[in-house]
C-alpha cells in the first residue's frame, strides 16, 4: 500500500480482483446495514464504523511508511468523505430502518445512471459512449426484473421518506465519486480511503448530534447480531471495500465502477438462497443474466479518452 504501488499502472488481475471485492463485499452491506441499525441509531452506528475504520487504515499506512497528509489532502478527502458517507451511506442507514434490504438494494440500482451523467456534466468530463448507455439500461431493466415491485405486496406502502432518502444518498454518491476522481490532492489511493473515511465519520457524527442519536443510543440494549453487523461493516465492508472503492475510482472509469450497483442485488439474492434458504426462481436467473451481460458490455466497452486522475 505505499505510495509507489498505489500510483503504478494495475495489473489486469488486480483489476480483476478489486471488482469482485466491491461486486460480492457489498452485495452483503445491505444486510450488515439492516442489522446494524434495529438497535444502533444509523448515524451513530455510521461514525463510529467510519471513524474506526479510518483511523486503523491510516495506523497502519504510517507504521507502511506513508508521508503525513497535508493540510490541503485532510480538506479535499474530507469534502469527498462527507458527500459518498454521510450523503451516501448515512442516508441509506437511516432508511433502512423502514425500507427493506432487497427494496434498498433495487433504487440503489439507478446510481450508475447518476455517476455517468455527472461525469458527463462535469468539466472536462467524459461523454458516455452509446453502448455504455445501452448497457446502463439494460442493467437497471435487469435489477427491476430482479426485484419485480410490482408483485410485491408491500410496494404500495413503502415509506416515502426512505425511499427519497436512498435516491438522494444515489445523487450524493454520484457527486461524491467524480468529485474523488477530479479532485488534485496527491494523496495516494488508500491514504485518501482513511482520510474520506475519517472525514466522513466526522461528518456522520455531527449529524448523529444534530439527529439525536446520542440521546437514544442504549448500549445495553444493542443486540448481539447489531454488534457482529456493526463488526463486519467495520473490517470488510469499510476497511476491505471501500478502500478497494477509492482505489478503483483512480484506476478505472466511473461508469465501470458504478456496475457494483446492478451486481449487489444478485450477491444479495444468493447470499439469501445459501443462508437464509431463500428460493432462486427463473426470473432470478433471467435478471442474473441480464444484469451480467450489462456489466460485461460496460467493463469491455473501449473508451475513447483516459479517465482523469488525482494528481
Amino acid at each position: 500500500m505505499s505510495s509507489s504501488s498505489s500510483s503504478a499502472a494495475p495489473t489486469r488481475s488486480a483489476l480483476v480482483l478489486a471488482f469482485a471485492a466491491i461486486y460480492l463485499i457489498w452485495g452483503s452491506t445491505y444486510l450488515g446495514i439492516r442489522v446494524a441499525v434495529e438497535t444502533i441509531p444509523p448515524f451513530l452506528m455510521g461514525s463510529g464504523r467510519f471513524l474506526i475504520a479510518g483511523t486503523l487504515l491510516l495506523a497502519f499506512l504510517k507504521l507502511r511508511g506513508a508521508a503525513w497528509p497535508t493540510a490541503h489532502q485532510w480538506s479535499a478527502n474530507a469534502v469527498t468523505g462527507t458527500l459518498l458517507l454521510l450523503g451516501g451511506n448515512g442516508l441509506v442507514a437511516w432508511a433502512e430502518q423502514y425500507v427493506p434490504s432487497g427494496i434498498t438494494a433495487l433504487l440503489i440500482g439507478i446510481g450508475p445512471l447518476f455517476i455517468v451523467l455527472t461525469e458527463w456534466a462535469w468539466p472536462g468530463g467524459l461523454r458516455p459512449t452509446a453502448v455504455t448507455g445501452v448497457a446502463l439500461a439494460l442493467g437497471f431493466a435487469g435489477v427491476i426484473w430482479l426485484t419485480a415491485p410490482w408483485e410485491t405486496a408491500a410496494a404500495g406502502r413503502l415509506h416515502l421518506g426512505g425511499v427519497g432518502a436512498i435516491l438522494a444518498a444515489c445523487v450524493f454518491w454520484a457527486l461524491g465519486s467524480i468529485q474523488s476522481c477530479h479532485s488534485k490532492h496527491g494523496a495516494p489511493p488508500f491514504v485518501a480511503a482513511a482520510l474520506q473515511m475519517l472525514g466522513g465519520g466526522v461528518a456522520l457524527t455531527l449529524v448523529a448530534v444534530w439527529h439525536g442519536d446520542f440521546a437514544r443510543f442504549d448500549f445495553d440494549a444493542v443486540a448481539g447480531r447489531s454488534w457482529l453487523a456493526f463488526a463486519y461493516l467495520i473490517g470488510v465492508g469499510s476497511l476491505v471495500g471501500y478502500s478497494t472503492f477509492v482505489w478503483l475510482m483512480k484506476h478505472s472509469t466511473p461508469a465501470r465502477v458504478a456496475t457494483y450497483a446492478y451486481v449487489n442485488p444478485v450477491v444479495a439474492v444468493i447470499l439469501g438462497w445459501l443462508i437464509l434458504d431463500e428460493p432462486i426462481t427463473p426470473r432470478t436467473l433471467v435478471a442474473s443474466a441480464i444484469i451480467v451481460a450489462a456489466v460485461a458490455l460496460i467493463t469491455t466497452e473501449k473508451t475513447k479518452a483516459a479517465p482523469p486522475k488525482s494528481a
